[in-house]
């Protein structure tokens, strides 16, 4: 089976973060064929193993162990993706720079309370559910920063989430 790994938090900055570093950690792991796609924590990866959680678990202890840092992990395979894409849950809106469009990737299913889409005071962004695990946003850039959106998005769904723009949703894709 062919999965991805959204890694929390990669700085490509930071030596013990880069990517053939990453992918050094999945391979001592003994995962297959394993690629990163931009420096910003994506690697694919195969294996015979079939239970996300196992999977995730083992990717957030081995990388403290072999690079001396924590990360979550969020584990989804190329079906799920695609189902994203697929949905078209941005409509007409483009990707430009004007606009940011970001998909957030939640370790946990959400909690039935809570309450969207969301659209900030200033209507600078908006965040909607995807499906139960994955949500997405836009973002104005006119009028504020993607932090603002981060921000607000931990406040209510707490650090195990990771999030990637719509762009480099469809990298992953064609990378698979």
């Amino acid at each position: 089976m062919k999965y991805v790994a959204l890694l929390r938090g990669i700085l490509p900055g930071n030596p013990n973060m880069r990517n053939d570093r990453l992918r050094a950690v999945f391979e001592n792991i003994g995962y297959t064929d394993v690629k990163s796609v931009i420096s910003s924590g994506n690697i694919i990866f195969e294996t015979d193993q079939t239970d996300r959680v196992k999977l995730e678990k083992t990717i957030e202890i081995a990388f403290p162990l072999q690079l001396d840092f924590n990360t979550s992990a969020i584990v989804r395979n190329q079906a799920e993706l695609q189902q994203i894409l697929d949905a078209g849950p941005f409509g007409s809106t483009m990707d430009i720079p004007r606009s940011r469009l970001n998909v957030t990737f939640l370790k946990n299913p959400m909690k039935k309370s809570t309450i969207l889409p969301y659209f900030s005071d200033d209507k600078s962004y908006q965040v909607f559910k995807i499906d139960h695990q994955t949500l997405g946003s836009v973002i104005d850039t006119t009028l504020t920063k993607t932090p603002d959106v981060m921000k607000w998005l931990e406040q209510n769904f707490g650090k195990e989430i990771t999030t990637r723009t719509n762009k480099t949703i469809q990298r992953i894709l064609a990378k698979f």
